[in-house]
């Protein structure tokens, strides 16, 4: 099984998970890892399956990730594929909402696996204008680590 790991990550969360999936998968085949920070529109059509992975920011996906699958929609829909995204609402109703509103329908009712696999606030990383919003709304002013090890795991056992 040939797979790509396309993700966009802004603080370093997203591609930490990306790497967890990636290390667990290369014992059943080649993987490979696309960040779309460094190449907006990577070659995906070798590829048997594409696991795709967005940070959630205010409840938005990345830019990026939007644009990276309306791009590559068709190619997309013809690959097995997986879908998760990134945040730290703990609410479980909005992280399905954010999920959605992640990716097309069409990808969603197609992919094999989709997951939410928890966040970070690293204050280390953010501007002030992020900082002040996290203080106000998260209502902490320290770093927090969230990433959900068993969603992450669940989400690899449908791929192997």
């Amino acid at each position: 099984m040939k797979t790509a790991i396309v993700y966009a990550s802004k603080h370093g969360t997203t591609e930490k998970v990306a790497a967890l999936i990636a290390e667990k998968l290369e014992e059943t085949g080649e993987v490979e890892l696309f960040s779309l920070n460094k190449n907006a529109n990577p070659d995906i059509s070798s590829f048997d399956t594409i696991i795709i992975g967005s940070p959630i920011y205010a409840g938005k996906a990345s830019s990026k990730m939007k644009n990276f699958c309306k791009v590559n929609e068709s190619v997309l829909l013809q690959k097995k594929t997986g879908l998760f995204v990134c945040g730290m609402d703990p609410t479980k109703e909005k992280r399905e909402q954010e999920l959605k509103d992640a990716y097309p329908e069409g990808l969603l009712k197609k992919s094999l696996a989709s997951g939410f696999m928890g966040g970070a606030f690293i204050f280390e990383e953010m501007n002030f204008f992020e900082r002040a919003i996290i203080k106000k709304i998260a209502k902490t002013n320290r770093s927090i680590q969230k990433v959900e090890l068993k969603t992450i795991e669940d989400f690899i056992s449908k791929f192997q």
